[in-house]
């Protein structure tokens, strides 16, 4: 479709029925976009004639989860809406189209190049842009900000082959920067002109807390520091001097690449040429409809400027898009308002927990504050009360969010503290208050702030129909944003459907009555061994696809036997069952063992003369191993036969269980490492090969806070110290990418293992059925803390028993594959024929394509485009 230019603007006048209102939105960030969905929703798309200019060139993309960009995400991951999303909806939509000019009494907008187009209306959403102090040399090469995907590029480019990064500004955004210069591998340092981290959000406890943690994981900070000039570095290519007129020793200040994060400013410039009303300091100016000066032209998100305030949160911006769409389609008689938003803020910075609502400096008459402390822990957490102490204010969170949920719901409501207000902070059995249950929130209780979506909607949503968390998204799209709120939403469903009298059925299935916790220990306490003694002692039926694996995994990582059994068999999907990956061909993938990545040269030679001999596709995985494609059922015993016999063990790329544990080279060969982490990495793997659990488990270890190994995005993530190892838990990558958290400290050896001994087995008895560590954990009452509580004190006195029972699987692991082939019976399941050992040598296997690797993405594309047969694009 194509935008009708301001020559069609006469056509509209004489048929103002018939013809569709023109909307130009100016700017295709977050705001932008969600106003177009907004409107696309609420009018279809006959009503209006909608065009969209953005600056960048790719489609609307995520902001908030910016810095994944550097964790193997791209912009198409980042997209916040399908390729086709702009045709199917009939949107005109411009992609690198900056519009420069706005000809306000012809109703018309002009771009870089000089088209012109007519609009009805005009939408600006045009956000913000970084603010760079005007330092002297602030405009040196590999001077950077960190806004846009561009200026991530940019960082990657300079940080390729740089050793260190500064970042100027300890604001949120300077945080994050910081994270990205770290993900890249560079010593990073965070330059602070205020005394703290997150002035604006945090007090100096809070501060000195966060300080304190994110200096554990590497990165220096220095606050109280004023940047005066930017000068040539004697070993590296910047040095940074102080107002004192000094520089200081070291790397802080000789640094190869600089980010500048001191702020932003609202992105105005376009109305301020078109003459609409501007704030003192800018800012759009906006009335509560969002309307500029001028009655057909609308401001949404930080480019606004409403009561003096501009709003740096999504939240605010998509409640103002909703605002300008009400607006547009209902006129003022019944159109929703702007009042303003809550800029509370609930974040996780370089894998810390940090939490600030409303007034979280006490800046209100009379108020009163409790604050709690744990230094060892590095936790901080403080609520602002009001005089009577009867109200909520403010509250600010450092090291564990568990809190802030409850905290909100008391803020944004009005709720009546209860008599001891300090219960709220203090920690769990030490005069804590109960977390506030769903059922004391009003309607309009805000449960997503970035969507506004109230506890009033979910609840509607579920009176008419809506069954599960699912389903209510899909209605409401609560949860759809950051996802910040999707354990409250969780419970906010499940409270509804109990006093709709619906039963929230945690049961495993129809033949189980069971939770999975529930059947583990009815399996490790009454010794059964069979799912068909667990069928005749609790269950009923014959089991289905949802219990058999389920009590098949439970009875694994219980006593440890052989999956190929015959009382075990029948248990397993696909992939156990030919302990192999089935692709999508129907062939499988052999997967060997190569313990931390460390591999000899003989190794390396078996495994490309198997590929080579069965002609099977080989990849270097993530997980620092090799996999090997295309093998057919019947030959999977010939080939792990030729492996085992060169010394490999299954790699369980086929089981719930320990994939890989991933390593950097350590002390043994870089310069940066401190501990041996190649060494620790095996003895982990070695250690937890055979363990069973309700999900998949990947572990990491790096041998310095440099993290080549990628630690914090792993169920276990350990990272050498000078003192030892910091270890982190419950991170996992997926559709819910989730950082680990810091569970424990300079660990030596024996402590290290008998936290991750704890830990894992803990979450084996406790988890439910495919349940990844890290929503395990979030699902915990008390979380991260609890765990803690439960793991590094014992609080639960299981201590021992789970000790125990990680020995026994360590004591009967054995290589399922090298007991297969010593099993006639078994290898019985891999022929090619049912009854027979024969093979049929007529049988022709035919590949898609003349070369195994399958063509990438965009060598389908070319060939969709250009109607080349796939057989002639080059491998």
């Amino acid at each position: 479709m194509t935008t009708s230019p301001e020559t069609n603007h006469s056509n509209m006048n004489t048929n103002a029925q018939a013809t569709p209102t023109r909307v130009i939105v100016v700017g295709n960030g977050m705001v932008g976009h969600h106003f177009v969905e907004q409107l696309i929703e609420q009018s279809g798309t006959e009503q209006f004639e909608i065009s969209v200019f953005g600056e960048e060139i790719h489609r609307a993309y995520d902001r908030v989860h910016l810095s994944e960009y550097f964790a193997d995400k791209d912009a198409e991951d980042l997209a916040l809406c399908e390729p086709d999303f702009y045709s199917k909806n009939q949107v005109s939509f411009y992609a690198g189209e900056q519009i420069s000019e706005i000809n306000r009494s012809e109703k018309v907008v002009t771009t870089a190049k000089g088209e012109r187009y007519g609009y009805d209306k005009l939408i600006l959403a045009t956000g913000s842009y970084p603010f760079v102090p005007p330092i002297p040399g602030f405009d040196r090469e590999a001077c950077l900000v960190y806004r846009t995907l561009e200026d991530l590029d940019q960082i990657r480019d300079f940080s390729n082959g740089s050793k260190t990064g500064v970042v100027i500004g300890g604001g949120l955004l300077g945080l994050e920067a910081a994270n990205a210069l770290k993900q890249l591998g560079l010593d990073t340092h965070v330059v602070e002109f205020a005394p703290r981290l997150m002035p604006v959000q945090l007090d100096d406890e809070a501060g000195a807390t966060l300080k304190q943690r994110i200096e554990d994981l590497g990165v220096q900070v220095h606050t109280c520091m004023q940047t005066q000039e930017i000068v040539d570095g004697n070993n590296s290519r910047h040095r940074m001097n102080f107002a004192e007129g000094t520089h200081l020793e070291g790397d802080c200040l000789e640094t190869d690449v600089i980010v500048f994060s001191a702020g932003i400013r609202p992105q105005d410039a376009l109305a301020r040429s078109s003459e609409l009303e501007l704030g003192e300091r800018g800012g759009i100016v906006v009335d509560s409809q969002c309307l500029t000066s001028d009655k057909d032209i609308y401001a949404i998100g930080e480019c606004a400027l409403w009561n003096g305030q501009i709003f740096g949160l999504v939240a605010p911006g998509y409640q103002m898009a909703k605002v300008a769409v009400s607006h547009l389609l209902e006129g003022d008689a019944s159109s929703e308002s702007f009042t303003g938003a809550d800029m509370s803020t609930k974040l996780k910075l370089l894998g810390v927990d940090v939490g600030s609502i409303g007034d979280a400096h006490a800046h209100t008459p009379g108020a009163k504050v409790y604050r709690y402390l744990d230094e060892p822990a590095q936790t901080y957490r403080k609520i602002v009360v009001s005089e009577d102490g009867k109200n909520l204010l403010g509250a600010v969170l450092v090291g564990d969010n568990s809190r802030y949920d409850s905290l909100l719901q008391y803020a944004l409501n009005g709720i009546e503290l209860p008599a001891e207000p300090a219960g709220l902070i203090l920690p769990e059995g030490s005069g804590s208050a109960p977390a506030l249950g769903v059922d004391a929130l009003p309607d309009t209780a805000s449960i997503c702030s970035c969507l506004n979506v109230s506890k009033g909607q979910i609840v509607e949503a579920v009176a008419s129909g809506c069954t599960s968390v699912a389903e209510v998204k899909d209605v409401t799209k609560a949860a759809s944003g950051c996802g910040g709120c999707a354990a409250l939403v969780k419970d906010v469903v499940n409270a509804e459907l109990a006093n709709l009298g619906v039963e929230v059925n945690n049961d495993i299935c129809e033949h189980f009555v069971l939770t999975r916790q529930e059947m583990f220990h009815l399996i490790k306490v009454e010794e059964i061994k069979t799912f068909d003694e667990l069928l005749a002692k609790h269950g009923k039926g014959m089991g289905c696809e949802i219990c058999k694996p389920a009590a098949g995994s439970i009875l694994a990582s219980v006593w440890n036997e052989h999956i190929q059994e015959k009382s075990h068999v029948s248990l397993q999907d696909t992939n156990d069952t030919f302990m192999a990956n089935m692709q999508k061909d129907g062939t499988y993938s052999v997967v060997p063992r190569i313990a931390g990545g460390e591999i000899t040269p003989d190794k390396l030679i078996v495994l490309g003369e198997v590929a080579k001999e069965f002609n099977l596709y080989t990849k270097i995985t993530g997980g620092q191993r090799v996999d090997l494609f295309g093998a057919r059922l019947e030959q999977l015993p010939l080939i792990w036969q030729k492996l085992v016999d060169a010394g490999f063990e299954t790699g369980h790329a086929y089981g719930k269980s320990l994939r890989t544990v991933k390593s950097c080279v350590g002390s043994t060969w870089c310069r940066y490492g401190v501990q041996d982490s190649v060494g620790m990495a095996i003895l982990l793997e070695d250690r937890y090969k055979g363990l069973r659990a309700p999900h998949k488990i990947k572990f990491a270890v790096s041998g310095c806070t440099r993290e080549c190994a990628e630690a914090q995005s792993k169920d276990i993530g350990v990272i050498a110290t000078e003192n030892g190892w910091n270890l982190y838990t419950c991170g996992n990558g997926g559709m819910k990418p989730r950082h680990a958290d810091l569970f424990a400290t300079d660990l030596n050896d024996e402590q290290l293992i008998q936290a991750i001994d704890r830990l894992l087995m803990f979450y084996v008895r406790t988890a439910d059925r495919l349940q990844r560590t890290a929503r395990w954990m979030e699902n915990l009452e008390g979380g991260l803390e609890y765990l803690q509580d439960v793991i590094l004190n014992d609080s639960l006195g299981l201590g021992e028993e789970l000790e125990s029972q990680m020995a026994l699987i360590i004591d009967t692991y054995q290589c399922e594959w090298k007991t297969t082939l010593e099993n006639p019976e078994k290898l019985k399941r891999f022929r090619q024929f049912v009854n027979s050992d024969e093979t049929d040598s007529h049988i022709q296997f035919v590949q898609e394509r003349d070369q195994i690797r399958p063509a990438r993405k965009e060598e389908k594309t070319a060939a969709n485009e250009n109607r080349i047969p796939a057989e002639e694009i080059s491998a």
